[in-house]
């Protein structure tokens, strides 16, 4: 068996890494991309290897000569590397090298596992392409398959706007090829097709070409669960470096606060609501897409309009906003040299509102008595209600009974989770008896699961409020698919209704999942949807988490630095039953796993429990 690796390209969409660096010398987890290539072949017994090489072809053999001296490379030139494209540089391969065994042919923009190879080598057929089950962020040319065979082969100018990818295989550009195929009729139509016809095209026309007219079969050996990237540009390069990057996920993740589409993890750690938009929402704001990308969406007066048919309440009184989080550097003007009383912890934006903070404490539950001790000389008294951590609620109507006796402070009300409450919104208490000094702020991302379109509010009866926030937003804040979101979202009030009953209903369950591992000493109660933890004392919350990611491709968040003491907790955002169930059991199998090394280190960890659904609830 040999191998032919095709290296020749620019690597233009990696600009500009590529601009000074071959593509395959870019690093991805502190190894070259070509490193990576070739340790896979000769970790399966691959040492006879032909690189046809192009731009920057010095620079790409002299690394491959130092670091593989025991590896048989010959080199190929296409000194066309720029006006051509692979059909070239496989025909030339092919009229160069004596091809004298079967081959293993594989593009340079991959990186990948041993195991891949070995997926490939154990496949009993004679030509063989690699696959995968197409997935979100993949591109490129895709298969269809019948059975084990590839009966279409579609490259990316087919794929349409209506294109459906969902029965697609991705083609990894990793095949095996017996000798003969090799020497007849793919060589003698590959040459001839990029000699009279076009050179600047892909030899996958050809093995479409062949499928099409039944002259080879082409079989298909299917990944299974082997690790593997294709990095055609910058952002694919940090896709591969947090698959294949296992001792850094977590730093990978935290450094992004998002974007986490482009990573397979379930996410333990930001917070939606799993069951809205539904599908039909989903389907119409499909459909709309074309449309609502090429216009510009309204001026704000017209986005609070929609947003307070949304919220039945006075739309004067709005501003939308592009997330909740697009309020604080106003808040922050609004209250430059005022004092500022908040819960500890909280959320972090709080904390940078005042120059001078005070707190509250929330461990967990909150003393209203605490707050009108300490509330005294404070000029701005904030309410995250439900709070974020911990979960706690203050009852509403204390909040507005409070914000009524003391006119001369300003009363700042976050209800981002308070629908997974049984408490209502104070905005309705002051549509119908006013208070100048309260200020409604609340991120719409929780409650709409709709983390991506970024939707807040402010709300406040205060005429002098309302203006210095009009002052400061500018006349697009929002774009197009979110103001269309708060028109759809009017049919589907029932719907969201049920959504919120629902978590309410899994996040008590899921409580009780976690109560009943070894793992966990204490599950605070909750009024948002998430859950705080309090860990057994010989579980570590840091180990936890990366063991979780690194094994589990689970995402859960650390808050241990936000209280005092030793104790260590996390934050478990509520997410589907099956979700809930498995996060449960991964957290019973870590405490076993745990313990039963403490006793074989000698330590004197407790007897790990049988099963997770038969645990008697030790911590109650």
């Amino acid at each position: 068996m040999k191998a032919i690796i095709l290296t020749a390209g620019y690597g233009r969409r990696m600009r500009p890494l590529s601009n000074q660096t071959h593509k395959t010398l870019l690093n991805v987890a502190g190894r070259t991309i070509i490193e990576r290539i070739i340790d896979g072949l000769v970790d399966n017994g691959i040492t006879d290897i032909a690189i046809v090489t192009g731009y920057r072809k010095d620079q790409l053999t002299a690394f491959l000569t130092s670091n593989f001296p025991d590896v048989r490379f010959t080199f190929v030139h296409n000194a066309r590397y720029d006006e051509t494209n692979n059909i070239y540089s496989l025909a030339l391969a092919f009229e160069e090298l004596e091809v004298d065994d079967d081959v293993v042919l594989i593009e340079s923009d991959l990186v990948y596992e041993p195991s891949v190879i070995r997926r490939l080598l154990d496949s009993p057929r004679e030509n063989v392409a690699l696959v995968d089950r197409f997935q979100r962020g993949m591109d490129g040319t895709v298969v269809t398959l019948q059975g084990d065979v590839i009966s279409n082969v579609i490259p990316p100018h087919l794929q349409g706007m209506d294109f459906d990818f969902s029965d697609k295989f991705k083609t990894l550009n990793i095949y095996k090829f017996s000798k003969e195929f090799c020497n007849t009729v793919f060589k003698q139509l590959l040459t001839y097709y990029a000699k009279v016809i076009d050179d600047n095209c892909y030899y996958e026309l050809i093995l479409g070409i062949l499928i099409y007219m039944q002259r080879e079969t082409i079989h298909a050996a299917l990944i299974e669960g082997e690790e593997w990237a294709e990095v055609d540009d910058p952002n694919d390069l940090r896709v591969a470096e947090f698959k294949f990057n296992r001792e850094e996920r977590r730093q990978i993740l935290e450094s992004t606060f998002g974007a986490y589409w482009n990573h397979d993890v379930t996410d333990f750690c930001f917070i939606r609501n799993m069951y809205f938009p539904d599908g039909s929402m989903i389907s119409q704001l499909r459909s709309d897409l074309e449309g609502l990308l090429h216009n510009y969406g309204s001026k704000q007066d017209v986005l609070k309009e929609k947003l307070g048919y949304h919220l039945l309440v006075d739309p004067n009184r709005l501003h939308v906003l592009n997330g909740a989080s697009e309020c604080f550097p106003i808040l922050r003007a609004r209250f430059e040299g005022k004092s500022g009383l908040i819960p500890s912890p909280t959320f972090g934006e709080y904390e940078r509102l005042f120059v001078d903070t005070h707190t509250y404490g929330d461990d967990v539950g909150i003393d209203p008595e605490q707050i009108e001790i300490r509330a005294d000389s404070r000029d701005v008294v904030v309410f995250v209600n439900p709070n974020n951590p911990t979960g706690s609620v203050v009852p509403t109507g204390w909040i507005y009974d409070f914000a009524a006796r003391h006119p001369e402070k300003t009363i700042v009300v976050d209800e981002s989770f308070i629908d997974f409450t049984d408490h209502p919104s104070i905005i309705g208490r002051l549509e119908e008896e006013p208070l100048e000094n309260v200020i409604v702020l609340k991120s719409l991302s929780k409650c709409l699961g709709v983390p991506g379109i970024r939707l807040g509010y402010a709300y406040t009866c205060s005429e002098a409020t309302n203006a210095f926030v009009r002052d400061r937003l500018p006349i697009w804040n929002l774009n197009s698919l979110a103001e269309h979101f708060l028109e759809v979202i009017l049919k589907h009030r029932s719907s969201l209704d049920e959504s919120f009953r629902l978590t309410i209903r899994d996040r008590e369950a899921f409580s009780e999942m976690l109560r009943r591992t070894d793992c966990v000493d204490e599950v605070h109660p909750s009024g948002a949807n998430f859950l705080l933890l309090t860990l057994a004392p010989d579980i570590d919350a840091e180990a936890l988490v990366d063991h979780l990611l690194s094994e589990r491709d689970t995402f859960v968040k650390d808050v241990s630095s936000k209280f005092a003491g030793e104790r260590h907790l996390l934050r478990l955002a509520v997410r589907l039953p099956h979700e809930n169930t498995r996060l449960a059991e991964a957290f019973q199998d870590y405490a076993t796993r745990t313990r039963v090394q403490n006793r074989i280190e000698g330590g004197a960890g407790n007897a790990p429990s049988e099963s997770l659904m038969g645990r008697s609830n030790e911590h109650e």
